[in-house]
């Protein structure tokens, strides 16, 4: 099987996780990798960072590029086909930040990037149930303007990524009311493995 690479990027709280492990049921020989648990393995080797959140509440801004970059050079070096979870943007209190910023493409050379977007409304649903359930993620509440925003920003992010990597973009939309639980879930896993299947019948053609 010859090397991909693609990334599959949300805002928090879109439910991307539970869609990558319902579309690894379908080709289980995908490795699905994510990007933030690489640079906290890496966070804990070099700082001594002892939970996720302290990333970006104790680094600076060049740890936190440092770590970025070291993530991409782990995933650049992994063989077969690669998916990863991540993010185009990181919302911090000052700001906006890359989350696939040049020197993470460069280093990658991913073939596909795949954006994911959502309802807001479904959005805001997923982060009231995960503070609900207590999974320790922090994810703070917005209005349905702020995520409609903020889901428009992290397309215009993907878009430049797409551009750095010379690569494909894809944006994939669920606008719609799901009749049934877990519906978006899993017509986007579909479309996210009929994008790799697709992808994979190029490079042997």
């Amino acid at each position: 099987m010859k090397g991909l690479k693609v990334f599959v990027v949300a805002l928090p709280g879109s439910g991307k996780s539970t869609i990558l492990r319902k579309m690894q049921e379908i080709m289980p020989e995908v490795k699905v990798v994510n990007f933030g648990d690489l640079m906290y393995e890496e966070a804990v080797k070099s700082y001594g960072v002892k939970h996720r959140d302290d990333m970006r509440r104790l680094l600076n801004l060049h740890h936190y590029r440092e770590l970025q970059v070291a993530a991409a050079r782990k995933i650049s070096a992994m063989d077969g086909v690669v998916v990863v979870d991540t993010h185009s943007i990181v919302k911090t209190p000052w700001g906006f930040y890359p989350g696939l910023p040049s020197e993470v493409v460069r280093q990658v050379i991913p073939d596909a990037i795949i954006h994911l977007e959502f309802r807001p409304e479904d959005i805001l649903s997923r982060r009231m149930k995960d503070m609900d359930e207590g999974s320790g993620r922090k994810r703070g509440l917005e209005s349905l303007d702020e995520v409609e925003r903020d889901q428009d920003i992290s397309r215009q992010y993907a878009v430049s990524a797409a551009n750095e990597a010379m690569c494909y973009l894809r944006i994939l939309r669920y606008y719609y009311e799901q009749k049934y639980p877990y519906q978006h879930a899993e017509e986007a896993a579909k479309e996210i493995a009929e994008i790799i299947k697709s992808l994979l019948e190029k490079q042997n053609s």
